[in-house]
């Protein structure tokens, strides 16, 4: 087992890098359909998976086609990470939806529109 401080810094590094390879390495048009960022990234303490956390901006058709295609560069992603990161096992990588910024601005603007249906004096 990894300490958490190793499992940390190899998360990060393949965060990183993962975020390299959607600006200039994978060739799927697939992915470029909306706009994608990795949000984060889970290590196991062994350091043999990774799940990767992304956000998606676009509609919900150019959201599914983007997963469809981050779903088939997996073994490319994979690949490119064990050169790129100089690991024992290049961790099995999968991708996962992260919709935690859709639902925060959700939540903002059901709070802006309940400050603006209220009156000045309800404040005090």
């Amino acid at each position: 087992m990894a300490t958490n401080r190793r499992v940390s810094r190899v998360a990060e590094l393949i965060k990183r890098e993962v975020s390299q390879m959607l600006l200039n390495g994978i060739k799927d048009d697939r992915v470029g359909t909306g706009m994608v960022s990795v949000t984060d990234v889970d290590v196991s303490g062994d350091l043999q998976h990774a799940k990767i956390y992304v956000s998606i901006y676009g509609t919900e058709e150019a959201k599914a086609e983007t997963m469809a295609g981050l779903k088939s560069a997996t073994g490319y992603v994979r690949s490119e990470l064990g050169a790129r990161v100089r690991l024992r096992r290049t961790p099995e990588v999968v991708f996962i939806e992260d919709r935690s910024i859709e639902r925060g601005s959700k939540v903002l603007s059901l709070l802006d529109r309940i400050k603006q249906e209220r009156k000045p004096e309800d404040f005090l």
